[in-house]
């Protein structure tokens, strides 16, 4: 387990460092941010006195080096809008677009994984067949559209769920969350299900493909010969087993709820992250551009990270493949 550890945190360091000359080239090459921010009446010397405020007229390597050392010490900048530090701002942010993110997993795994289940186990029952044509119906629509959907029939027409914002919120540890009153939840309701429609198709259909694969190898077969009974051959030997790709897939999907959840926070006005990139593009605000990314960059790498090491317990030959490697 240790090799496994150390074999995966030394690629999550080196695919960070490949993102930072990406983040950094990707980031310097959209417009020129003094264009935005000095006025056209301005002279020359207020124009040098700015560009050198903000460090543009240093090489691009120098920039670079500048960069990577603001981002081993967390600092990235002056918002070049808001005039406050870029990573300041982001965090303050961070937890709506989390608890968001974690509310829309959470019905994703609640809802696929037993419907799946049930999709796999009875394949030819008119049940199943619903359930699978469904999560077609939810792969293919689109997500501002479903979102829109929502609010006119929830909010407009039923007038049960309030069509944005956040609610009111519960300090705990310094931090505000919506999730801990009951208004709260009747805020991030609508939001979460609109990002979880895709994910809870994409999570029943793997369960589904899961299940009818383990079904029938000689494994199931024999623990079914020796009578265990049928809630123990489903719960121990199949689903452990068929939770394994499907383990991946939930992390994955979990780290672009959190990068792409740009649409879903600016239809229903929710405070996280997603608007704040949006405005920030819209104004070249580079800190605060390169901090969200950098953040995005460094959280899809941990949640990776976590993936394998659960993926090492739950599957045991990848434990003994880094073992073999070793020896």
């Amino acid at each position: 387990m240790i090799a496994l550890i150390s074999q995966r945190l030394l690629q999550a360091i080196v695919v960070i460092l490949i993102m930072t000359v990406i983040v950094f080239i990707g980031v310097n090459v959209i417009g020129n941010p003094v264009d935005i921010m000095i006025s056209p009446q301005a002279d020359q010397a207020e124009k040098a006195r700015i560009i050198a405020e903000l460090g543009l007229d240093q090489p691009l390597w120098r920039q670079y080096l500048h960069f990577l050392s603001g981002f081993a010490s967390g600092d990235f900048g002056v918002s070049y809008v808001h005039n406050r530090p870029a990573f300041a701002i982001i965090l303050e942010r961070l937890p709506a677009t989390l608890e968001l993110a974690v509310t829309a997993m959470l019905i994703s795994v609640l809802v696929g994984v037993p419907l799946g289940l049930v999709a796999g186990l009875y394949p030819r029952t008119l049940f199943s067949r619903l359930l699978m044509s469904g999560s077609i119906v939810g792969f293919s629509l689109p997500t501002f559209w479903v979102g829109l959907l929502f609010i006119m029939f929830f909010s407009v027409h039923l007038g049960w769920l309030p069509s944005g914002g956040r609610g009111p919120t519960q300090t705990v540890l310094g931090i505000q969350w919506s999730f801990l009153s009951w208004e709260g939840l009747r805020h991030i309701l609508l939001p979460a299900l609109n990002l979880a429609l895709f994910k809870a198709s994409l999570v029943l259909r793997m369960t589904q493909a899961g299940v009818r694969e383990v079904m029938p190898l000689n494994y199931v077969r024999l623990a079914r010969a020796k009578g265990l009974g049928p809630a123990r051959v489903i719960f121990v030997h199949v689903l452990r087993n068929v939770m394994i790709p499907v383990v991946t897939v939930i992390g994955l999907e979990f780290g672009s709820l959190i990068a792409f959840s740009v649409v879903t926070e600016t239809i229903f006005a929710w405070p996280g992250m997603g608007k704040l990139i949006i405005d920030s593009i819209g104004v070249l605000d580079r800190p605060v551009m390169v901090a969200y990314l950098m953040l995005i960059v460094v959280m899809f790498v941990l949640i990776n990270l976590i993936v394998d090491l659960i993926y090492g317990q739950l599957d045991p030959r990848v434990r003994q493949q880094i073992g073999g490697q070793r020896t």
